[in-house]
């Protein structure tokens, strides 16, 4: 069998595999660099000449496996910590998505006004002579008619006209009606502007209407700045991605661009009170969270672990039934413990006769997300709990039970550092899932209870990882660049309490 990947099939097959995938990275690097996202572009050319180097060179046979890990390493876990770190300097927040070119544009369509009375015209599209988009004017106030194209206006005379009953020019000569097919088929003529008199243009806002307007803004690009050109006034670039009025700046065209701020979003987290004193206390009970659940966790599974060590009847029966909650997944299990913390109808009340508002209140909120992750964490710990049990060497407990140690004693003095000295890498890896349990807190209370009304961001229930989701997804101001910047906080908070606890974790290893 292994003959078959060996030889000319195996070169074969080789070329066949490494065509494909360079085939598609290179349609994707041309899609990225169309797009204008160089940087993707790029790593993907640098993955086809990886690949195809390694594959179709007499290099070192580990590199050959080392080479994808290494491109999925970089494409998934650090060009995202990169996007994050990027992201987290710039104003990257509602009103300031976008690029700035795209910014300009908008601001330019938006930058129009109407004329004094508000003038509106019947009309009819339709193409010029030329071939160009054209509309048939009826002013029928005034009794004045006029071809209007976006170059040119050709005033005429009634006379040579075909009019409604209701005085509505529907022909005229020099100018071809368009169906109603081809008008529905094409969107072109809603987007030009017709000429019109002193400097305005007719734009269609309906079937058959149209609007006088406008321009009263203009972009030079020489002093990149925004001019009213009725009124004269300036507005500039002020570098944090808006343009503002000179000797105003609390006055800014919108929408803005995505500008660099470079460390603002994160002095914001220091000197900022609205931001400040709710991170603390998220940061706090974020703490609190991930120590009692590891605690509660670990706790109960080496006590059940423990139990369940000993020689008994049904044994396997209560191993198989605790470690339900594992197999079931997380998602249903939150999702049935919410049910049943409902105040009305939830089966927790009915079972106690209580009437306690679980949600509601922020201490009754902060015990059931602990309860609930005590269920969901358990039986992790309690099967790891029962393996370590029985790596224990029997001697060591045997011998100290010679010596006259109690029961206690031997579980203090020997069991438990040794249990801690085997799991303390799990218990720190467990203390960082939970330092960003996202799924728990947002599908059991939400982060809530918080004060909407006050304005509040943070709940009483938001670790670091929700509170960041509300900011960048859970209010009306929707801010990217803050949210980035906690999300980077958080990464080294983990990152340096893990590598902390690790070095903690080698005392244990002479310990005893």
């Amino acid at each position: 069998m292994s003959s078959i990947f060996r030889g000319k099939f195996a070169l074969i097959l080789k070329i066949i595999i490494l065509a494909g995938v360079t085939a598609i990275l290179s349609l994707l690097a041309q899609s990225a660099v169309a797009s204008g996202e160089i940087a993707i572009g790029a790593f993907l050319v640098i993955a086809i000449v990886a690949l195809n180097f390694t594959y179709f060179t007499k290099i070192s046979i580990p590199l050959k496996f080392f080479v994808p890990g290494i491109l999925f390493f970089i494409a998934f876990v650090i060009a995202p910590i990169i996007f994050t770190v990027l992201m987290s300097t710039y104003n990257y927040q509602t009103g300031n998505y976008i690029a700035k070119d795209a910014a300009i544009e908008q601001v330019l369509i938006r930058g129009v006004e109407p004329d004094a009375n508000q003038t509106t015209f019947d009309l009819v599209s339709g193409k010029a002579d030329n071939g160009s988009e054209a509309i048939l004017v009826s002013d029928i106030a005034n009794q004045k008619f006029f071809i209007s194209t976006a170059d040119e206006l050709t005033i005429l005379d009634a006379s040579q006209l075909s009019i409604n009953e209701y005085g509505v020019a529907t022909t005229a000569p020099g100018f071809t009606e368009l169906s109603a097919d081809e008008l529905a088929k094409s969107d072109a003529y809603t987007k030009v502007r017709y000429k019109y008199f002193d400097g305005y243009y007719i734009v269609i806002e309906g079937q058959g209407v149209g609007a006088v307007f406008r321009q009263s803004l203009a972009y030079d690009s020489k002093s990149d700045t925004m001019k009213n050109l009725q009124t004269g006034e300036v507005y500039i670039d002020n570098k944090r991605g808006n343009f503002v009025l000179e000797g105003s700046p609390e006055e800014m065209l919108t929408p803005g661009w995505r500008a660099p701020i470079w460390f603002e979003n994160y002095t914001k987290l220091v000197t900022d009170s609205r931001v400040r004193t709710p991170l603390i206390k998220v940061f706090i009970w974020t703490v609190i969270f991930a120590s009692l659940t590891v605690l509660s966790t670990f706790a109960f599974g080496l006590l059940l672990a423990i139990a369940l060590n000993r020689k008994m009847r049904g044994r396997r029966i209560y191993r198989s039934i605790l470690i339900l909650p594992y197999a079931m997944p997380s998602i249903m299990s939150i999702l049935i413990w919410a049910g049943m913390f409902n105040t009305e109808f939830g089966a927790i009340n009915n079972l106690l006769n209580t009437d306690i508002a679980w949600f509601s209140s922020p201490n009754f909120a902060r015990a059931a997300v602990l309860l609930v992750n005590l269920w969901l964490g358990f039986p992790y710990f309690y099967l790891i709990c029962s393996g370590s049990l029985q790596a224990i060497p029997s001697e060591l407990q045997e011998a100290a039970a010679i010596d006259g140690a109690n029961p206690r004693q031997v579980f203090r003095s020997i069991t438990l550092p040794l249990l801690l000295q085997i799991l303390s890498p799990l218990l720190i890896a467990s203390f960082a899932f939970n330092f960003n349990n996202f799924n728990l807190i947002y599908l059991l209370t939400g982060g809530g209870p918080r004060n909407t009304l006050d304005g509040e961001i943070a709940g009483a229930t938001d670790i670091l990882i929700s509170y960041t989701y509300q900011i960048a997804f859970g209010r009306n101001i929707l801010d990217f660049g803050l949210a980035s910047a906690i999300s980077v906080l958080i990464f080294f908070l983990v990152a340096s309490i893990s590598f902390y606890g690790l070095r903690k974790s080698k005392v244990m290893e002479t310990f005893g």
